[in-house]
């Protein structure tokens, strides 16, 4: 297969149906952790298609959603001084802080610019040494090579005036958390494809031998992920507990090593927040001490905001995977993607938004008043 609709062949996917059903003679329960893989499943309907007893649970897969709201408020304290341009890619704008979004902002005379790259922000303060340019560094381990290299670029190029706010996380510590908790329902993961082109699989495998989880790397079109729901079943029912790779187009098992090497001189793991769940010990990426001078949350004095979710959001539950978006009140009504009350509901990566967009709603018998 060489092309995007080789991977949507609706024969081929038919077979693969028939292939699940055949192999899962149990009720399972699988977890995707990718935003990306949420969306194209709902979209689908794979999901619905499934066999009885066969469940797909919607993990904290989308970067965006799972920033928390102090963090949220911290890019707007910083985005509304006069002195600052503040950059960030375009899903960001619209995501709901504790009293405005940084769209909000701009409309209301702000500096802040949508870039495609982070390397952009880097010519940006090039460009203008009189302004404090600041990036919104969010994202899994996906985004964090290019992250890096925009830090190690502004710093070859001796520019004073570039700062990033950080939010980075990182996968494995969020599927132990869950496997942890005392509700854990997953019994295997879809792992995502794209951060394992970057950092391997060898951080899943003590995973998957200690709690006896199946993990399938997989990919992001239906194809992709039937074969990996297939592939999980497969273990489930054979009562075996490894890493597979059903992305093999994409990944191998050392990952990008350069790329990590960026990742590690610019990085340290530490401790990290996650919107609706909580810290999680060693689930993030903050600057090293050698370029802690880059850090935008010491720059500009904000690492004591905190904030408060809005009480009709259950965003977390949602991000767990122990509700779905159909499960909240506000779901459709007060919060849509025009009005939005949580993350999840804004990002292209949302389950809320995923839902949505493809039309779901809420039980007659419980929906709230239009």
């Amino acid at each position: 297969m060489r092309y995007v609709d080789e991977y949507r062949d609706p024969a081929l996917a038919r077979r693969l149906f028939a292939e699940i059903r055949a192999a899962a003679t149990r009720s399972w329960t699988l977890m995707e952790v990718c935003g990306g893989q949420t969306h194209t499943i709902v979209r689908q309907g794979i999901d619905e298609l499934l066999p009885a007893g066969l469940r797909m649970i919607h993990g904290p897969g989308c970067p965006v959603c799972v920033t928390p709201l102090e963090l949220i408020d911290k890019a707007l304290e910083i985005a509304g001084r006069d002195e600052v341009v503040f950059t960030s890619y375009g899903d960001m704008l619209r995501v709901p802080g504790s009293r405005t979004d940084l769209l909000s902002l701009r409309a209301r005379g702000a500096d802040v610019r949508v870039v495609y790259s982070p390397l952009d922000a880097v010519r940006v303060a090039a460009d203008r040494p009189d302004r404090e340019v600041v990036f919104f560094a969010v994202g899994f381990e996906t985004t964090a090579p290019a992250n890096a290299m925009a830090v190690l670029r502004a710093h070859q190029l001796g520019l004073p005036n570039f700062s990033m706010l950080v939010s980075h996380v990182l996968v494995p510590p969020a599927m132990t958390a869950i496997l942890d908790a005392p509700d854990c329902a997953v019994q295997a993961f879809l792992a995502a494809g794209h951060v394992c082109a970057v950092m391997g699989w060898t951080q899943y495998e003590p995973i998957a031998a200690r709690y006896r989880v199946p993990i399938v790397v997989t990919g992001f079109e239906p194809l992709d992920l039937l074969e990996g729901i297939l592939m999980a079943v497969r273990q489930l029912e054979d009562g075996r507990a490894a890493v597979e790779n059903q992305y093999a187009r994409a990944v191998r098992r050392s990952g990008n090593t350069q790329a990590q090497d960026a990742i590690r001189r610019v990085f340290r793991i530490g401790d990290r927040a996650w919107r609706g769940i909580g810290t999680i010990p060693g689930s993030g990426l903050m600057l090293t001490d050698e370029f802690a001078g880059y850090d935008a949350e010491l720059r500009f004095a904000v690492a004591g905001l905190t904030a408060r979710e809005h009480p009709a959001c259950i965003a977390g539950d949602i991000l767990r995977g122990t509700r779905v978006p159909t499960d909240c009140a506000a779901y459709g009504t007060l919060c849509t993607p025009r009005t939005p009350l949580g993350a999840p509901m804004v990002s292209t990566e949302g389950t809320c938004a995923a839902f949505y967009n493809a039309g779901r709603t809420r039980p007659a018998a419980t929906a709230g008043p239009r």
